[in-house]
């Protein structure tokens, strides 16, 4: 499923949920909170970050997709990982693994909004993985990387107090 698909799914869950509590057909709080969650994973298996192995980031040029043979639940949502060495190593520190802001686009939290960040589109900065929505975020970022990330560390737990599940670390 193309990241547009999975958007564009997202909006019509969400507008079909909207409709559900116009007509009082249930709690609204409760469940919207759960259609967007504080670490992101792909709606239909629910894995963190589409299956990526976070700690392939940061060893292979690039990232390793994970084997559910290797699954570590964290925050909420179940990782995988290429091997049990990744895994025992994520397991040990997955703040320092996971991505920044739970998966969601750094640069769009930096200008005040949320979206979701693609696992294929991501920088490493000061040893931390960010992700972004678009290749031009991830340019915008790169152009002014201590701002962006000052200012997504200070959007971020308003956000995150508002989204499901264990709130990720900055």
């Amino acid at each position: 499923m193309t990241a547009m698909m999975r958007q564009i799914r997202k909006q019509i869950l969400t507008m079909g949920l909207v409709g559900l509590v116009a007509a009082g057909l249930c709690a609204a709080p409760a469940a919207a909170a759960s259609l967007v969650t504080a670490i992101v994973a792909d709606p239909l298996t629910g894995v963190a970050i589409d299956g990526f192995d976070p700690v392939t980031y940061f060893t292979e040029a690039e990232p390793q997709p994970g084997s559910p043979d290797f699954e570590y639940y964290w925050g909420g949502v179940p990782w995988y990982f290429v091997s049990e060495a990744n895994r025992d190593v994520f397991m040990r520190a997955p703040e320092v693994y996971a991505p920044q802001y739970g998966g969601h686009c750094s640069m769009s939290l930096a200008r005040g909004y949320l979206s979701d960040g693609k696992p294929r589109i991501y920088a490493i900065e000061k040893m931390q993985l960010h992700l972004f929505y678009s290749a031009a975020n991830r340019e915008a970022f790169l152009l002014s990387k201590d701002d962006a990330i000052a200012r997504a560390s200070a959007n971020w737990p308003a956000f995150a107090a508002q989204l499901s599940g264990p709130p990720a670390k900055p």
